[in-house]
């Protein structure tokens, strides 16, 4: 049996998966190997083929990969809920984003960081069209094709970081203002599942069991996640 466990999580989870690794060895389980990326780029990976005992997603992306056959069905446990929220750059001022109305007037007049792949980025893509400003949103904006949007705050690019809560705290040098008006999102439900051809498989279920316990709860509001 490895003395480690190949996890694949969605980049919402890499803040909780980093913080609760150390945790779950101190209670006797084998070291977590964890690689992150958004959802749709594990998909890919996946079904390339690329080997793994545990994978995080969102809750539709990890149903497709077990009607794949890929996950094993009865393995899949919910573990969180995720928001998409706005930051800035640390000591700047924090605009209103409370109402659809302040939202849509700060939004046009910043320049707008956002991610092409992940749940956020295509909620937040889905949200400028129904407002009717993603033209003008778009023409400004730094559009990056995966990885953290905040990142572009601190350099200088951007004044508005978009993405999920949890992956906003994870950058340095930034505020996050809070998360969009709830009315306008649904929130991203992630969860965890055994690959169908786990290499190490009892230890994957011990860790899905840990992962969905109470012990983690506070470690994944930490983060920026309902659990």
């Amino acid at each position: 049996m490895s003395d480690a466990i190949r996890v694949l999580s969605t980049l919402a989870l890499k803040g909780a998966v980093h913080g609760l690794a150390g945790q779950y060895q101190a209670a006797g389980g084998v070291r977590i190997d964890a690689d992150f990326a958004p959802t749709l780029a594990l998909l890919d990976r996946l079904r390339a083929g690329e080997a793994a005992d545990v994978v995080i997603l969102t809750r539709e992306g990890l149903d497709e990969v077990a009607r794949e056959g890929r996950v094993a069905a009865e393995s899949c446990v919910d573990l969180a809920r995720s928001w998409v929220g706005i930051a800035v750059k640390a000591g700047a001022p924090h605009p209103d984003i409370a109402t659809e109305a302040a939202l849509r007037a700060t939004l046009l007049g910043a320049r707008v960081a956002y991610s092409r792949l992940g749940a956020s980025g295509i909620l937040f893509a889905k949200l400028i069209e129904r407002l009717g400003i993603a033209a003008a949103i778009n023409a400004r904006a730094v559009i990056i094709p995966q990885g953290f949007t905040a990142e572009r705050l601190v350099t200088g690019e951007a004044d508005l970081a978009v993405q999920q809560i949890s992956e906003l705290k994870q950058v340095g040098g930034i505020e996050v203002v809070g998360p969009i008006p709830r009315e306008l999102q649904t929130p991203a439900v992630f969860s965890a599942g055994r690959m169908a051809e786990a290499q190490n498989a009892g230890e994957a279920d011990r860790l899905l069991r840990y992962l969905a316990s109470p012990d983690v709860a506070p470690l994944l509001r930490e983060s920026g996640l309902d659990p």
